[in-house]
């Protein structure tokens, strides 16, 4: 149900309490016994609130001390390039972790003047240093919850490949941390801050030149430059905001930063769909400032606080729905990189578009479908046999005009200025071109909605069977296929997935929130994929009552 004051700004009475929050962080501490308050990575790293006892300063000692512990049993002895994003949180678990990765003797990367470092500028800076190296291999920290609400925290590691670390990795991770939370404290290693931001394994770094100027290898700038065209930007309050005026100084480019406040209560915010200050850049709520501003501009876009997400708003449709830009994206790269190799396909989601199968076909490449999580991506983007990846959750990166890797994360700076690219290449805007697309293709409509769920019911989705979906039909078309593993790969979705010709749906609980996720689509139109969605929630209430579990919210 849509929250009244959807799309409106935050009322003061909702900002988070940052003196509070900081309070918290630092002297509460988690009860392990209990498992909401444990070390537990999702599929974007650790996340929590100190309000919630699932983030604070004793998960970063514990992290950060299982994260140095595993790079010396796996002799990465290389720089760590570690960043932070703007949300409240971030700032002391950088802090924080500093003071563990010093007194454990490692090489530290950090912005210097203590700025901000989106999570693609982080990958990239992996990438770079490791290219051509065979030891002495760096990784990285970044300390980001994502979009997610200001009193939040987050924390992921990523490995010498550049990409979120695998399964196993953060597995053994959180395994150890929640070891030394548990009564292995004196294990923790820690140097005095004072002391540690001055040990000579501990560097200020630019992060911003060599990405800015990396830029032009992977994005036609000059077409940009020469079109001319007039670009609007809202950061969110994120940290690409110190990005943008090198990037526009670097190329000429006709640029405007329309907000550029940073708060850690996110203020200046206009409410999610639920009535959450919620910095998704996907959401037609919370980027309602920026929409509003659509004919001021030839094009325009945000990014999430940590800058791996685009969202993309044209004068023809305001804000794109993602799954629309990632196909205007894929249609329109696979056409304009001659470098790239003949043989480069696509990576996706297994809950992204299927527009996406349809181009793929067209196109004539091979198109990998994998579960949540952009780790599966990595391997691809490194070897260049995903020429694009990406997720519907407005997440993408792509290869470099001469077909090696570009980041091995999710960029959405590169996202933002391919649109531009694009528009100024045919003269026509994302929105426009995806009018072309369902032309050719037909139009699909897809949603997703967000259930809250309870830890009981999220454990009955992950662990869904296909014969426990008893039905033939899904809105009248015969079931074609039955998935809880992900075609492209064979691992586990962590969910369901149902196909019929015209229209298809999938189940996952979230691995970073308490929703689960429905996921529909149909090509057929809305009273189609209503009836999708109906049979889906019956089938849903139908499965916890097997499993003894209520379907209250």
């Amino acid at each position: 149900m849509l929250h009244p004051l959807a799309g409106k700004p935050a009322p003061k009475s909702m900002l988070v309490n940052i003196p509070r929050l900081m309070t918290a962080y630092y002297s509460r501490r988690p009860d392990v016994k209990d498992s909401a308050q444990r070390v537990s990575f999702g599929t974007s790293g650790h996340r929590g609130s100190s309000f919630r006892l699932s983030f604070n300063e004793s998960h970063i000692l514990a992290i950060v001390q299982a994260i140095c512990e595993y790079r010396r049993i796996n002799g990465i002895d290389g720089p760590l390039f570690l960043g932070m994003d703007t949300h409240a949180l971030s700032e002391p678990s950088h802090a924080t972790a500093i003071e563990v990765l010093a007194a454990n003797g490692c090489e530290v990367m950090f912005e210097k003047n203590f700025g901000v470092t989106p999570t693609p500028v982080i990958s990239h800076a992996i990438l770079s240093y490791n290219r051509n190296r065979k030891k002495g291999m760096g990784d990285g920290i970044v300390i980001t919850p994502s979009h997610n609400p200001p009193e939040d925290g987050g924390l992921k590691y990523n490995s010498p490949h550049g990409g979120p670390a695998d399964t196993d990795v953060t597995r053994w991770i959180e395994k150890r941390a929640n070891e030394l939370l548990q009564g292995e404290v004196r294990n923790i290693k820690r140097t005095p801050y004072d002391k540690a931001i001055k040990v000579d394994t501990t560097h200020p770094y630019d992060y911003i030149t060599p990405y800015v100027e990396d830029l032009q290898n992977v994005i036609d700038t000059e077409m940009i430059r020469s079109a001319g065209l007039k670009i609007g930007v809202d950061p969110m309050g994120g940290s690409t905001l110190p990005f943008w005026e090198p990037i526009a100084k670097r190329y000429e480019l006709n640029l405007e930063v329309v907000n550029s406040m940073v708060d850690p209560t996110f203020s200046f915010m206009t409410l999610d769909r639920d009535g959450q200050i919620r910095m998704d850049c996907s959401s037609l709520y919370a980027m309602a400032s920026l929409v509003g501003l659509k004919d001021q501009y030839d094009i325009a876009f945000g990014n999430d606080p940590d800058g791996d997400r685009h969202g993309i708003v044209t004068p023809s449709v305001g804000l794109m729905n993602p799954n629309h830009y990632l196909s205007v994206s894929i249609w329109y790269l696979f056409r304009n990189r001659p470098e790239w190799k003949s043989n480069a396909g696509i990576g996706k989601t297994m809950v992204t578009s299927s527009m996406i199968d349809r181009l793929a076909k067209a196109l004539g490449k091979k198109l990998d479908e994998t579960p949540v999580g952009f780790k599966w991506f990595v391997n691809g983007l490194l070897e260049g046999y995903y020429g694009f990846a990406g997720e519907e959750s407005a997440g993408a990166s792509f290869l470099r005009k001469d077909g090696t890797v570009w980041t091995t994360e999710k960029d959405g700076i590169i996202s933002n200025l391919l649109a531009v690219e694009m528009t100024a290449k045919t003269g026509r805007d994302p929105g426009e071109q995806y009018r072309d697309l369902i032309e050719r293709f037909a139009e699909p409509i897809y949603e997703r909605i967000d259930v809250p769920a309870t830890p009981e019911q999220k454990e009955v989705l992950i662990h869904i069977s296909p014969h426990q979906i008893k039905t033939t039909t899904l809105a009248g078309e015969t079931i074609l296929a039955r998935l809880i593993n992900a075609p492209g790969n064979n691992a586990p979705m962590g969910g369901v997935k149902v196909v019929a010709e015209n229209g298809w749906f999938a189940i996952r609980p979230s691995g970073t929130e308490e929703v689960y996720k429905i996921y529909t689509e149909s090509f057929t139109g809305r009273e189609h994929l209503t009836q999708i969605q109906t049979e889906i929630r019956e089938m849903i209430e139908g499965l916890f009552r097997s499993a003894g579990v209520s379907s209250a919210q």
